[in-house]
C-alpha cells in the first residue's frame, strides 16, 4: 500500500471515530448527572386541567339504587375514536362520553344543563354530586377526560396521538408511549407546541440536562404536540446529494490513486 492511500484511509477512519464519539455525546439523558451520585432536583407545581369546551368526560354517578344507576349512568350523545392502550385511528372503537358545549354546559339525567368549564374533574364531582344529592342520598360521582391526548412526531418509535389515562403526564411519560427517541432524534432540542389563550406556544427543552425536571413545561398539557426533529446523522442518511458527492469523490480518489501507481 503507497504512503497517500495509507494518509487516506487513515484520515478516514479518525473521522469515522471522532464522528461516532459526537453522536453518542448527544444520545444520553441527563447527560449533566455525575456518575453513582444521588441528586434532588425540584419539580414544579403540578396544576391540574381545567375542562373546556368541546372536551369530552366519562361521568358515573352511583347510589344506593340500582335502577337509578342505569338511568343517571345512560352515556352521552357525543363520541370520540379512543382506544385506552395507544393513540388515535380511523379503526379503533368509539367510545361515548359527554362532550362539554361551547357555553361550558353538558346535560345529565335529571341534573339537567351544568355548567363544568374552568373547574378541574375534582371540582366537576363535587358539582354534581350537590346536584344529584338533591334527588338521591349519598350519590358519588367520579369525572375525567376521555379525549385527554397528547400528540409525539418525528423521531419517535411510534409517532402518534396518544389517549393519556390520568392527567399527571410528564414529558418523559409522553416519548415513552411513542417508544422513547429513535437514535436519530435530537434530544437537546425537542419542540413542544401549546395552544395558549388562542395562540400557540413554542418551546424548546434539552433532554440531556437535568434541569428539564424543573422546568414549569415538565407536565404535559392537553392537546400538547412534541416534535422531535431528526439530528444531523439521520439528515446524512437522507440526503442523496451528498451520498452521490461522496462515492464521486471516493471513485475520483481511487481512480488518482490507480493512476499514481500506474504512472510510476
Amino acid at each position: 500500500m503507497n504512503k497517500p492511500f495509507s494518509i487516506f484511509i487513515s484520515f478516514a477512519l479518525i473521522i469515522t471515530i471522532f464522528s461516532a464519539c459526537d453522536t453518542y455525546k448527544n444520545i444520553p439523558y441527563f447527560k449533566d448527572v455525575p456518575d453513582s451520585s444521588v441528586m434532588l432536583v425540584k419539580t414544579p407545581q403540578f396544576k391540574e386541567p381545567v375542562i373546556q369546551p368541546d372536551d369530552i368526560m366519562v361521568i358515573t354517578i352511583q347510589t344506593i339504587d340500582p335502577e337509578a344507576n342505569a338511568l343517571l349512568n345512560k352515556t352521552g350523545t357525543s363520541t370520540a375514536a379512543l382506544n385506552g392502550s395507544s393513540g388515535l385511528g380511523p379503526s379503533q372503537p368509539a367510545i361515548t362520553g359527554y362532550r362539554v358545549d361551547k357555553l361550558g354546559n353538558i346535560e345529565l339525567p335529571f341534573a339537567g344543563m351544568v355548567h363544568l368549564a374552568g373547574l378541574t374533574t375534582f371540582d366537576a364531582r363535587d358539582t354534581i354530586a350537590n346536584i344529584i344529592s338533591k334527588f338521591y342520598k349519598n350519590p358519588t360521582v367520579d369525572v375525567r377526560f376521555a379525549n385527554y391526548k397528547v400528540t409525539v412526531l418525528g423521531e419517535v418509535t411510534r409517532p402518534a396521538t396518544y389517549i393519556v389515562p390520568n392527567e399527571r403526564i410528564t414529558i418523559f411519560d409522553a416519548l415513552g408511549l411513542a417508544g422513547d427517541l429513535t437514535i436519530y432524534g435530537k434530544r437537546e432540542n425537542v419542540l413542544l407546541m401549546r395552544d395558549t389563550l388562542g395562540e400557540k406556544k413554542l418551546i424548546r427543552l434539552n433532554l440531556n440536562s437535568k434541569d428539564i425536571i424543573s422546568s414549569p413545561y415538565f407536565y404535559i398539557k392537553q392537546n400538547d404536540v412534541v416534535y422531535v426533529e431528526p439530528n444531523k446523522a439521520k439528515l446524512a442518511t437522507l440526503d442523496a446529494y451528498k451520498t452521490r458527492l461522496y462515492a464521486i469523490i471516493a471513485s475520483a480518489l481511487t481512480v488518482a490513486i490507480v493512476l499514481a501507481r500506474t504512472l510510476r
